[in-house]
C-alpha cells in the first residue's frame, strides 16, 4: 500500500512530466510593451535635448574618426589640415578685406553735424596721436572735402559720398585728380570696406589736404578761354 507521502511524490511525477505553461508571442509583447511603458520605468531617462545633443556628438565623432582615417598622420595630421586652412583664411582676410561696397551704395560722407574744415583736420590729428588710423582718415578726408566747399569750388550738397567728392574736385583740380580718387578709395575701404588704415595712408591723406590748399582752381572759363586759344593756334599752323 501507498503511504501518504508517496502520494505526494507521485503527485509531484505527474506535475513535471505535464507541459509548461506558455504564452503566444505576440500577446507576450504586447503586455511587456505595456508594462515598459509604465512612467516607473522612464523618470531617470534624458531629455529630448540631451538626446539629440548626444546624437550630434556621436555624429562629429563618427565625422571626425572618418577624416582622420583618411588623412595621413590621422587625428594629428587632420588638427595640421584644419589649423593650416584656417591660416590661410585669416590671412586672405587680413589682406583682402571683406567685399567693398560700390560708390553707389556708399553712404554719405558726413552725418548732420555740420563742422568747418579746421574741426575736421583738428579731430584727424588728435586721432591720429592715439594711433586711431581709421578715425584719422575719415576726419581728414572730410576736412578735405569740407575745405573745398568752403572755397565754393564744391557746392554743399548733403549727402554727397566720398567717389562723388572726389569726381567733382577733379574738375577744378585736374592735377590731384588720380590722388583724390585714391584718398575716396581709402576713405571708403576703412569705413564700408572693413580694412584697417596705416599710418602711412594717413599721411598721404594729410599730404593731400595740404597740397589742395595751395593749388590754385582751374575755372571752367579760364579752361574754356585755354581750349580756344590752343585750337585757334593749332588752326593758324595748319
Amino acid at each position: 500500500m501507498l503511504r501518504a507521502g508517496d502520494t505526494s511524490v507521485l503527485s509531484l511525477a505527474r506535475s513535471a512530466d505535464a507541459p509548461p505553461l506558455t504564452i503566444p508571442r505576440d500577446p507576450a509583447r504586447e503586455a511587456a510593451r505595456r508594462e515598459l511603458s509604465k512612467r516607473m520605468y522612464h523618470e531617470n531617462d534624458p531629455s529630448w535635448f540631451q538626446r539629440a545633443l548626444n546624437a550630434f556628438w556621436d555624429w562629429v565623432d563618427k565625422l571626425f574618426n572618418a577624416a582622420s582615417s583618411a588623412t595621413p598622420g590621422g587625428p594629428v595630421g587632420l588638427v595640421a589640415v584644419i589649423a593650416a586652412v584656417l591660416l590661410v583664411v585669416g590671412a586672405l582676410w587680413w589682406r583682402l578685406g571683406s567685399p567693398r561696397r560700390g560708390p553707389a551704395s556708399s553712404a554719405a560722407l558726413f552725418d548732420d553735424r555740420p563742422r568747418s574744415a579746421a574741426d575736421h583736420r583738428a579731430a584727424a590729428e588728435a586721432h591720429a596721436a592715439q594711433g586711431h588710423w581709421n578715425q584719422a582718415v575719415q576726419e581728414r578726408m572730410r576736412a578735405i572735402v569740407r575745405s573745398l566747399e568752403e572755397r565754393t569750388l564744391l557746392d554743399i550738397r548733403p549727402g554727397r559720398t566720398a567717389d562723388e567728392a572726389a569726381a567733382e574736385a577733379g574738375r577744378a583740380l585736374p592735377s590731384h585728380t588720380d590722388r583724390l580718387r585714391s584718398a575716396a578709395r581709402d576713405f571708403d575701404d576703412v569705413t564700408y570696406g572693413g580694412r584697417a588704415a596705416t599710418e602711412q595712408s594717413y599721411h598721404r591723406i594729410a599730404e593731400l589736404d595740404r597740397d589742395l590748399e595751395r593749388t590754385k582752381p582751374v575755372l571752367a572759363a579760364s579752361a574754356s578761354s585755354h581750349s580756344a586759344a590752343h585750337n585757334a593756334r593749332q588752326g593758324a599752323a595748319e
